[in-house]
């Protein structure tokens, strides 16, 4: 059995001590967070501690994982990392381009840790099908994608941690904190994106630094072009849509089911996703599978997880909408 740590105790936290449990391989070594206060919603049944480096000497654990706020994804992962575990990161991977380049290099330094990231939505039912249906060929080549996220935040979630409205402790808004999933299969799916062109703002008065609103065109490296939009303006939280069209079909995921959509108007319903229980289902219930997999890689000294590498993209496309949207020009992004 793998013993597993959890640094950080806020809202996702939840999630991952939940995959843990449900793992029968997985037990769970220790939590840690700087809040004292933070040990009444705790496990009852593990040490707690405030020193994620105590935490680490004394207990030994296989592996951590990372639930802090984004400016601390980095220096912590690696820092445990040096200390000799393995590392799950929540995202985003890193605040912006230059320090995800260097995560990835440090990652790529240090082969005999695995380091792994949470864009679990790749393991969701409807986009494993839809990206097996791309890839066979069967409809040909990807022409056009679109993603859309229409959330919302209110003022008090700002408020009540405010390193989530400034750039230096989130590196963003809503396109790091609330989509990054949904930029990150736009390239997953559709392909290399090569330049983009952006509208970036602020719709709510909230007083933060960072963006509520963001639309985009992707262009491909295919010649295909995509429409990336995503809002915490929305009334409410609404599903995440992804469409893509190829050359002979086009597919929807439209509250959490994959679709073929027919010529007719109709649609076809191809396979739909398991649902996380609760008011957060739009989390997705995806956290558990790619934990799963984390580990048995672990296990096994396997690769197949998201790698810090795999992650870079997500936040180079995120850098070149928001430079976009500074500029009023299109903004070329550079792929490996």
């Amino acid at each position: 059995m793998k013993r597993a740590a959890v640094i950080g105790l806020g809202d996702i936290s939840g999630i991952h001590l939940m995959a843990i449990d449900k793992n029968p391989d997985i037990g769970l070594a220790a939590v840690c967070d700087i809040d004292d206060t933070a040990r009444e919603r705790a496990p009852k049944d593990v040490p707690f501690y405030t020193d994620f480096r105590e935490m680490i000497e004394k207990e030994r654990p296989d592996a951590v994982h990372i639930c802090l706020p984004h400016y601390l994804h980095v220096p912590v992962s690696e820092e445990a990392a040096e200390l000799g575990v393995h590392v799950f990161c929540e995202k985003p991977v890193a605040l912006n381009t230059k320090e995800a380049e260097g995560f990835a290099a440090f990652e790529a330094s240090h082969p005999g840790i695995h380091m792994g990231i949470c864009l679990q939505n790749r393991y969701n039912e409807s986009v494993e099908m839809l990206k097996e249906l791309i890839d066979s060929g069967e409809y040909g080549q990807v022409t056009g994608t679109k993603g859309i996220v229409p959330w919302a935040r209110e003022k008090s979630y700002y408020d009540v941690k405010p390193w989530r409205g400034k750039w230096e402790t989130a590196g963003g808004g809503c396109m790091i904190n609330q989509s990054v999933h949904t930029l990150d299969l736009l390239y997953h799916l559709g392909g290399p994106i090569t330049a983009v062109k952006a509208s970036v703002s602020q719709l709510l008065n909230y007083g933060i630094e960072v963006e509520d609103t963001v639309a985009a065109r992707l262009t491909y490296a295919n010649g295909a072009y995509g429409l990336f939009m995503a809002t915490n303006a929305n009334y409410r939280n609404e599903s995440v849509q992804i469409s893509v069209q190829t050359e002979k079909a086009e597919f929807a995921i439209i509250d959490n089911v994959l679709y073929r959509m027919d010529p007719d108007g109709g649609r076809t319903k191809l396979v739909e996703d398991e649902k996380l229980p609760g008011t957060k289902f739009y989390y997705g219930a995806s956290h558990g599978k790619l934990i799963d997999r984390f580990y048995r890689e672990i296990e096994t000294d396997g690769q197949d997880y998201i790698h810090v590498a795999d992650a870079v993209m997500s936040i180079r496309l995120i850098d070149a909408i928001r430079q976009s949207g500074q500029s009023g020009e299109t903004v070329q992004v550079v792929s490996d």
